[in-house]
């Protein structure tokens, strides 16, 4: 099954904030992966200078999620505790788990906290208004979703809490994994939080998500808009 990768924009009371950073060239060519653009480049196609960023959310740490955060040197980063201790605690003595990090990120991320730019979630975070972040874990050890209200309705941008929405429906986890039973059980988080609507949940890396959701522009295929229904 193909995999696609996304990094989202939420536009609202805390300007543009940016959920996950993806990756760049190298990790790419590392990982052999095809990067349509980085993602400064996508943020520019929209008017956003990612230099100028405010605030960053970040899933969790794995390396497509969690790369170039260099490129946000404004930017606050917002994180779950129990991701930060998962990415530099025992779990990543074993390869199957470490294997998703890049060790360069994770140390960008250390430094981050060192230098004041990352500030820690513990569950359920009111972050703006609007905007909530919820710790379901799963997939790593701090992974958190991120729901915003709209005006479809409360939208679930889940990450990889579920990375095909079949691996949701036929409650079947993905083999990446860190915790069967918080994965499951953050199936049943995601649809409660998006008040049972599936069009309203989000896969990490559906590819589904881009043949259902319009695009800004049909010069822009690639960019969409989650705030609008699906079309197919």
């Amino acid at each position: 099954m193909p995999l696609d990768y996304f990094v989202w924009v939420i536009r609202g009371p805390k300007g543009d904030v940016v959920v996950d950073t993806g990756f760049g060239p190298e990790q790419a060519a590392k990982r052999g992966r095809i990067l349509i653009a980085p993602p400064t480049e996508m943020l520019a196609r929209i008017g956003i200078d990612a230099g100028e960023v405010r605030n960053v959310i970040l899933t969790h740490l794995h390396y497509d999620h969690a790369g170039t955060m260099g490129d946000f040197p404004k930017a606050q980063f917002h994180v779950q505790d129990a991701e930060m201790a998962y990415a530099t605690g025992r779990p990543m003595c074993h390869a199957c788990l470490s294997a998703p990090f890049n060790v360069e990120d994770v140390v960008d991320a250390v430094r981050l906290v060192h230098g004041g730019r990352m500030t820690f979630h513990d569950g359920d975070t009111e972050f703006a208004p609007g905007i909530t972040l919820h710790r379901v874990g799963g997939h790593t050890g701090g992974l958190q979703v991120v729901r915003v209200m709209t005006q479809r309705g409360p939208l679930v941008l889940a990450s990889d809490a579920f990375h095909f929405s079949e691996n949701r429906t036929r409650r079947a986890p993905f083999p990446l994994v860190y915790h069967v039973g918080d994965m499951l059980e953050g199936f049943a988080r995601c649809e409660a939080l998006a008040g049972g609507d599936p069009d309203l949940l989000i896969p990490g890396h559906d590819p589904e998500v881009r043949l259902r959701w319009p695009a800004i522009s049909t010069d822009e295929p690639d960019i969409l808009r989650l705030d609008l229904a699906p079309i197919a």
